[in-house]
C-alpha cells in the first residue's frame, strides 16, 4: 500500500452462485482497492480516489458494464459525516469476451469520488463496502470492505487529477446536434431507437443507453453510422416485464470510439 493510501480491510472474493468453480481459478491477489485521500475543496467537497489494481489479464467494469457484466455498487451509508458521494468515471475501454460486449478497465483504474460532508470542517469516516465485478475467463463479484478517514486537509493529487481529466467529451466539445428518440411498446417493455447528430470521431463507434433506474434491463445497442448521425436501438425491460413510461430527459447516451467518449443527456 502506498504511503498516501487510506488503510483498508482486506478484500473478500466471492464466487458467483452460477459458477461455484470460479473461486478456485482466481489468483490470490487478483484485485486490490486503495483509497487515495485527496483533498478538501473550499466549498467543503472532499475529492478522493478509489484505486482498483488488478492482476494481469483481469478487467473490472464501468458503471454500465454491458450485457454480461456486473454493475458496481457503493454501500457506504455506515460512514460518519458523509451526506452524499458522486463517482466520476474515466473513459473505459470496450472489450468483447465470448462474443459479448464488455465495458471496463484493465490493470488499474482510479475512480475520482466527490464526497459531501455534513460538517465540511471535520473528517469523513468511511465505513461500508464497495462491490465490483472482475473478469478474465470467468466473471465474479468482489466485495471490498472499506474503513478509513478522509481528513479535512491535504493537497491536490496528480493521479486523481489525471483521472478526472480522463473524462468523456461534453456535447458541445463533440459537436452534438439534435438528439431524438423513437419509443414504442413491446410485449415486455419498450423498444427505443435514438438518433444523435454527431460528427465521426473514430472507428468502431459504439453507443450505450442508460436510465437512472438500474433495475431496468437494457440490451446491448445495435449501433450504426448514417452519415452525420449515430443510430442506436435497444430494448428496455423493467422487472414487471411490461411497457412503461420514462422521462426522456433522463436518458443518457454515451458514444465510444478509439479510446474516447461523448456523454449525451436526454432526447427529443
Amino acid at each position: 500500500m502506498t504511503r498516501n493510501a487510506v488503510p483498508l480491510i482486506a478484500a473478500a472474493l466471492v464466487a458467483a452462485a452460477t459458477a461455484p468453480q470460479a473461486l478456485a481459478q482466481v489468483p490470490h491477489e487478483v484485485a486490490r482497492l486503495d483509497v487515495l485521500p485527496g483533498w478538501r475543496e473550499t466549498d467543503g467537497t472532499h475529492i478522493a480516489g478509489l484505486r482498483i489494481s488488478l492482476a494481469p489479464g483481469w478487467k473490472t467494469y464501468w458503471r454500465s458494464p454491458g450485457d454480461s457484466g456486473i454493475p458496481p455498487l457503493f454501500s457506504l451509508s455506515a460512514s460518519n459525516n458523509l451526506a452524499a458521494l458522486r463517482v466520476a468515471w474515466p473513459v473505459p475501454d470496450v472489450y468483447y469476451i465470448n462474443g459479448m460486449m464488455t465495458i471496463g478497465y484493465e490493470t488499474e483504474v482510479i475512480l475520482p469520488v466527490a464526497f459531501t460532508a455534513n460538517d465540511p470542517s471535520a473528517p469523513i469516516g468511511l465505513s461500508g463496502e464497495i462491490e465490483v465485478g472482475i473478469c478474465e475467463d470467468v466473471c465474479i463479484p468482489v466485495t471490498f470492505a472499506v474503513s478509513g478517514v478522509l481528513p479535512p486537509t491535504g493537497g491536490p493529487d496528480p493521479a486523481i487529477r489525471a483521472a478526472i481529466a480522463d473524462r468523456p467529451m461534453t456535447e458541445a466539445e463533440a459537436g452534438v446536434g439534435r438528439v431524438s428518440c423513437d419509443i414504442s411498446p413491446i410485449d415486455d417493455g419498450l423498444a427505443v431507437a435514438a438518433r444523435v447528430e454527431l460528427p465521426r470521431f473514430g472507428e468502431g463507434e459504439v453507443a450505450v443507453l442508460e436510465l437512472p433506474d438500474r433495475s431496468i434491463w437494457i440490451s446491448e445497442a445495435e449501433t450504426r453510422r448514417d452519415g452525420a448521425t449515430i443510430e442506436a436501438a435497444v430494448d428496455m425491460v423493467p422487472p414487471e416485464g411490461a411497457p412503461f413510461a420514462f422521462d426522456r430527459s433522463d436518458l443518457r447516451i454515451t458514444v465510444f470510439a478509439d479510446g474516447r467518449a461523448v456523454d449525451i443527456r436526454g432526447c427529443d
